[in-house]
């Protein structure tokens, strides 16, 4: 059932296409569960108070306390976006949401890359795209959105997570920070559509630890390196060689 709010002033038909859930294994799985099923368009929201089953970034577990935190997927076409664009597509998906924390006067947002938000030095929320590929036709992408809200304290496993009370004082809603969310990743999602060069240099812009030094670790070895950009593609550039997002992480690894 559609959750009954004000219309956004962005022009989002966000509550025309939220769905609400209590618990699910998955925010992105149930998503992708409706495409499948052709229940599924532009623009679908799915909202879940918990998930016991949350994914992260290459295999990680995302761990929320239970209505403390936004737990979302976004189901988007990306046409005319081509598959070439995957990682722009994440750049400006990144960027909607640092969009969302200076609207709520966040200070020290930056993106880690390939696609953490970070405040100041600590985890605030995190991306997992998933998309839905059709010989060389890219026709869904789920967006799943983990975002730390109102939640103060968190497993000794992810020591560098931060939430947005911890920083302002303030307790969030979760269906009032995606209502004004959705429609900012899709404004950005937009722009990528008729001007690629301006998201991929916005995100550089907006890149954690740009021009400083840090510890990249690559299998068992450790690199400094001086992060210079990232590139369309996702490899990171550095004064010491250019990688992959497979091929290296940056630590903290959180």
């Amino acid at each position: 059932m559609p959750h009954p709010g004000k219309e956004n002033p962005l022009g989002s038909t966000f509550d025309n296409q939220l769905i609400e859930l209590e618990s699910v294994d998955s925010t992105n799985n149930y998503a992708m569960a409706r495409i499948h099923e052709g229940m599924a368009s532009d623009g679908l929201v799915c909202l879940a108070r918990y998930q016991w089953a949350g994914k992260g970034q290459r295999g990680k577990s995302w761990l929320s306390e239970a209505g403390q935190n936004l737990i979302m997927s976004l189901v988007i076409e990306p046409a005319p976006l081509n598959l070439s664009q995957q990682f722009l597509f994440s750049a400006a998906v990144a960027l909607g949401m640092l969009d969302l924390f200076h609207s709520v006067d966040i200070p020290n947002c930056w993106i880690k890359w390939p696609n953490d938000v970070y405040l100041n030095d600590r985890k605030a929320a995190g991306i997992l795209i998933e998309s839905v590929i059709q010989g060389k036709t890219w026709p869904f992408a789920v967006i799943g959105v983990g975002m730390n809200l109102n939640q103060e304290s968190f497993p000794a496993e992810i020591p560098n997570a931060v939430s947005l009370k911890q920083i302002t004082g303030k307790n969030y809603e979760p269906v009032e920070i995606a209502r004004e969310l959705v429609p900012r990743i899709r404004n950005r999602i937009a722009v990528l559509k008729k001007d690629p060069d301006f998201i991929l240099s916005d995100f550089n812009q907006n890149l954690y630890n740009r021009n400083k030094p840090v510890a990249l670790k690559k299998g068992k070895e450790l690199i400094i390196a001086t992060i210079l950009k990232v590139d369309a593609k996702g490899f990171l550039h550095t004064d010491t060689g250019v990688y992959d997002l497979g091929e290296i992480s940056l630590t903290p690894n959180a």
